[in-house]
């Protein structure tokens, strides 16, 4: 996984993470999920690098 995606997927998860605060302060339930969302994608991302990364080696 090159460096530019691993830092695009941990603002990606740290975004979602700050929305779902903000979801969950303002008991806005919208946000919170769509925060929650944003975290899910960003490791789903993660985890798909690192499959790519294992068949390169």
């Amino acid at each position: 996984m090159s460096a530019v995606d691993k830092i695009k997927n941990a603002a990606e998860d740290a975004g979602g993470k700050a929305k779902e605060a903000v979801g969950k302060a303002t008991d806005d339930h919208s946000t919170e999920a769509e925060g929650k969302k944003d975290q899910a994608t960003a490791d789903l991302k993660d985890a798909g690098e690192n499959v790519k990364d294992a068949f390169k080696h």
